[in-house]
């Protein structure tokens, strides 16, 4: 069986759906769909969106901050399970995190803290990726096959940034959060889209403004992650930068399983 899943941060779905950038989506059908930054209730979501029908649905929106975050998945495949916390519970009010579980896979859809701004935010999403962490060891100790997308908020490497050097200076490319994604790659997950692509210039975010898309001044900060035990079943990790709309573009892995 093979299956396409694709995960995009819409910096929010209703107004990109209503100024028509997912008729993409709409046309090509992929089998799973993450979505970062909803930024709406389930309610409002289900009341905007329109030719959806092929897929189910499933939504975690933020309680502590409305119209904050966000994060769903459409499948046309359904889940045995969905939650839209980590095991210990946490952070379940603010809609950052869906683990859909199916028979032969389990998919986390995350939207990371940002960590700008104040410097308690910037603890904030170290603690988020210390549970993410936890969380992700765990499964993989199990030896389940997990595939994990969405918005990591950090460039892991030089390659995946333009200007390193002032950039490590800044929340997204501390070296502290480089470290977490190295810790999570020790933890037994690869970087799908370095398995196909060893090249600069990819990225998946640019600042609005200032020209930085047409001049590909950007970050690579949305990822799929998988087991290693998948391995030899990813058949094509890619970005999609020509799906505009965002500030972020889709980004996609094909699996045969």
């Amino acid at each position: 069986m093979s299956i396409e899943i694709l995960s995009w941060n819409t910096n929010s779905l209703r107004k990109r759906f209503n100024d028509g950038y997912l008729q993409w989506f709409l046309d090509e059908k992929p089998d799973i769909f993450c979505v970062q930054e909803t930024k709406a209730t389930e309610d409002q979501l289900k009341e905007t969106l329109k030719g959806f029908d092929d897929y189910y649905t499933y939504f975690a929106s933020s309680t502590k901050t409305p119209g904050y975050s966000g994060v769903a998945i459409f499948t046309r495949i359904q889940p045995v399970k969905v939650e839209d916390s980590f095991k210990d519970g946490n952070y379940k009010d603010e809609g950052r995190i869906l683990k859909a579980e199916f028979d032969e896979f389990t998919l986390l859809n995350i939207y990371f803290p940002s960590g700008a701004g104040l410097a308690e935010k910037l603890e904030h999403k170290f603690e988020f990726y210390e549970h993410f962490l936890d969380e992700t060891k765990l499964m993989q100790t199990q030896g389940n096959n997990v595939i994990i997308c969405g918005d990591f908020n950090i460039a892991h490497h030089p390659i995946d940034l333009v200007n390193p050097d002032q950039a490590a200076k800044k929340p997204g490319f501390l070296p502290k959060e480089q470290a977490f994604l190295d810790r999570l790659i020790e933890n037994g997950y690869m970087d799908t889209f370095r398995m196909f692509n060893q090249e600069g210039g990819n990225y998946t975010w640019w600042a609005y403004g200032y020209n930085s898309r047409e001049k590909n001044l950007g970050m690579r900060l949305d990822h799929f992650f998988a087991t290693e035990n998948l391995k030899n079943k990813i058949k094509s990790a890619y970005i999609r930068p020509e799906i505009t709309g965002s500030d972020h573009c889709p980004i996609g892995v094909k699996i045969q399983l």
